[in-house]
């Protein structure tokens, strides 16, 4: 049986003209990332948003997570420095809150937006750059963090794919 277009995985469809072929596959996993997201949680019920199965994060804190380190490590290729709002936004993640689900998903979808954004801008010359990473300075380069955070992306998406399940079947 042969998949629509609409049915395959991101990486499937075709090139993304605009994109560098070096920076395509991460776009390709940032868009496959958001899509999936929506339909994961499409019908969750907000109550189950702080529950820990298991002592394991919680799907609130992968919804913020997924959020937080695109932005950290996009600002990292930048060769910026984080911002006083973005390690508040990191010591935050996994606290409950009131914030909604939706809300976590239009936080996601707007820090793909920049990031796919980042990516278009970014001269190909620049992707070997060496980039420090956190307050150690560790090196990286601008496509390792760009891959990091695709990969990275794809790892946390994964581990809420399970908590979902589990958090939903609990009654």
């Amino acid at each position: 049986m042969e998949n629509s277009l609409n049915t395959r995985e991101v990486w499937l469809r075709g090139p993304l003209p605009e994109y560098s072929p070096f920076v395509q596959p991460v776009a390709h996993a940032l868009l496959q990332a958001r899509e999936e997201l929506h339909t994961l949680m499409n019908g969750f019920d907000p109550v189950k948003l702080w529950a820990k199965p298991a002592g394991v994060a919680s799907v609130g804190f992968h919804l913020q997570h997924l959020t937080g380190v695109l932005d950290r490590l996009f600002t990292y290729a930048r060769a910026e420095a984080l911002t006083s709002g973005q390690l508040q936004f990191l010591k935050a993640e996994g606290i409950a809150s009131s914030i909604s689900p939706d809300e976590l998903i239009e936080a996601f979808d707007k820090q793909v937006d920049r990031a796919l954004r980042q990516l278009l801008q970014t001269d190909e010359h620049v992707l070997t750059e060496v980039r420090g990473v956190g307050r150690a300075q560790l090196p990286s380069t601008v496509l390792g963090l760009f891959v990091h955070a695709a990969e990275h992306s794809m790892r946390h998406l994964g581990q809420l794919h399970v908590t979902v399940r589990v958090v939903m079947t609990n009654k």
